[in-house]
């Protein structure tokens, strides 16, 4: 699968949110925008990211930036998981990984081993409240984040290493700030 690569016009697309809204990525033209691409609904590494991101919305909203989120699961699944945390931003279902082609998302069954192997991950996500065992049966994607500049030009392209491998929320926070 081919990756998106610096600089590169963002790969554009018009779907609708898990609630029913109609999200066009050409729409948010002149602000910036962090793009995640998570596993399943009920991953809780992907739960608790989200649960990051909700804590940190208001930080994101100062700066003038979008969160888009796509997970790769139906919107049901969605509203039985991650949407129970009412994000105050998209996310998007994509269980045909339409745009995660798109984007180059990875699929890999060591991603869960390596952040099995990181105690101190392990340690939150087993204490979040975000734990569950059906978890284990969602598709074995590697997380993705694309920052996206007031151009709709990739600044950064972070292809995760583990199922909870995300840009530190510092950093995108400090983007050109």
């Amino acid at each position: 699968m081919t990756k998106i690569a610096i600089n590169q016009r963002a790969i554009t697309f018009k779907q609708e949110d898990y609630l029913g809204n109609e999200i066009d990525l050409s729409n948010h033209k002149g602000k910036k925008i962090l793009l995640s691409f998570f596993r399943g609904a009920s991953c809780p590494f992907c739960n608790l990211r989200i649960n990051q991101l909700i804590k940190s919305y208001s930080e994101f909203e100062k700066r003038n930036m979008v969160i888009i989120a796509f997970i790769a699961a139906p919107k049901e699944a969605i509203l039985s998981y991650a949407g129970k945390q009412e994000a105050p931003f998209a996310i998007i279902p994509d269980p045909w990984l339409d745009i995660y082609k798109l984007y180059g998302i990875e699929s890999s069954h060591s991603g869960m081993f390596k952040a099995m192997a990181k105690p101190i991950k392990m340690f939150h996500v087993m204490t979040s409240g975000f734990f569950n065992l059906k978890s284990v049966t969602d598709r074995p994607l590697i997380p993705a984040d694309f920052l996206i500049d007031e151009n709709q030009s990739i600044y950064r392209a972070y292809y995760g290493d583990d199922f909870g491998d995300h840009i530190p929320i510092e950093e995108i926070l400090e983007w050109r700030m």
